[in-house]
């Protein structure tokens, strides 16, 4: 379904209105794949949930406090790195538009933006599942830059690549190191309809996170306010809250770990007890031993051999690869092979 419907700032309507546009293709609770991850990941062994599901506006905002954490690195240095290197890669892109999949509150956005508003006109196309905060963030960012235009799509990036805006140069971002969250080849298969959608002038931004001192990468999923663990606890208060079910927060244990051999960060929810919980709308009741485990998230760190094998087998290219100072986050641009 598509809804070309425009906002209006209430200060200075008109030229809000003239510079935003936003596309609906997906309709507020539409297409949630919880209770199929529920009755398909929580009912077999070993346990697992998507960590798609932590986000709701409770989950946006602890994601948001951990961003802010002493011990939680990635925001903070892919956010120096993109300030350090932007007018150089911009130079070489020289995009026209900006595509940002899942782009939430667009914290790291207004660097990217700026350095091409400095070039000229610049249109900012974002992608994410929420139409309120792309809404608001649409409209905070049209009332700060007075010549930007937006194109927003409230969409699935998994699923609506093919509506993005004909025209231009696009430079897609993808950032936050969330390609971490995917395997090696499911990574790749979403890379790949990146891939698919990209002209001969488009370019991928990607952040990957980067392997390190293991202590480092302990302390950023463990921090000390227990921000983490309540964020991850977040996903019981998501099944509880639409599907009817009845998991105690107090009854599991958040638990992260790094995997050397695999290369990456996983999260976990351990039974702290003997327990049945109930998913009345799923008609399911799940018996867990003291100790099982909920498997909730991997995050995957890359180095730059990795990295280039996944772009590989995604059908693209490496361009430019462009590593922060301490080495611990990366930015990798690339194009269609």
């Amino acid at each position: 379904m598509e809804n070309a419907s425009t906002d209006a700032d209430p200060i200075d309507p008109a030229p809000i209105e003239a510079r935003l546009r936003v596309d609906v293709f997906v309709q507020p609770g539409e297409g949630s794949s919880l209770a199929a991850d529920v009755r398909a990941g929580l009912a077999e062994r070993p346990r697992r949930i998507p960590p798609k599901h932590f986000y709701d506006a409770r989950g946006a905002r602890l994601f948001d406090a951990i961003c802010d954490t002493p011990e939680y690195y990635p925001t903070r240095t892919e956010q120096a790195l993109l300030e350090a290197i932007v007018d150089d890669l911009l130079e070489e892109v020289d995009p026209t538009m900006l595509v940002e999949l899942g782009s939430g509150a667009a914290r790291k956005t207004r660097t990217l933006i700026e350095a091409m508003l400095r070039r000229g006109a610049a249109t900012y196309v974002p992608i994410d599942v929420s139409e309120e905060m792309l809404r608001r963030s649409a409209r905070t960012l049209l009332a700060d830059y007075p010549t930007l235009r937006i194109h927003g799509l409230v969409a699935d990036y998994d699923r609506h690549l093919g509506h993005m805006p004909d025209g231009g140069r696009h430079l897609i971002a993808f950032l936050g190191s969330t390609i971490g969250n995917f395997t090696h080849e499911s990574g790749a298969r979403f890379l790949g309809k990146i891939a698919e959608s990209m002209g001969e002038g488009d370019r991928l931004l990607l952040g990957l996170d980067q392997v390190k001192d293991p202590a480092v990468l302990h302390a950023a999923y463990n921090d000390a306010e227990g921000l983490t663990a309540a964020f991850n606890k977040n996903v019981l208060r998501v099944m509880n809250a639409q599907l009817d079910a009845d998991f105690p927060e107090d009854g599991f244990e958040h638990v992260a770990f790094y995997d050397a051999e695999k290369q990456q960060v996983e999260m976990h929810l351990e039974a702290m007890r003997p327990m049945e919980v109930r998913v009345a709308a799923l008609e399911l009741t799940l018996a867990f031993e003291e100790g099982e485990r909920i498997h909730t998230e991997i995050s995957r760190k890359f180095t730059r051999e990795s990295a280039e094998r996944l772009l590989a087998d995604a059908g693209l290219a490496l361009e430019r690869w462009d590593l922060s100072e301490d080495g611990y986050f990366a930015l990798a641009t690339a194009r269609g092979a």
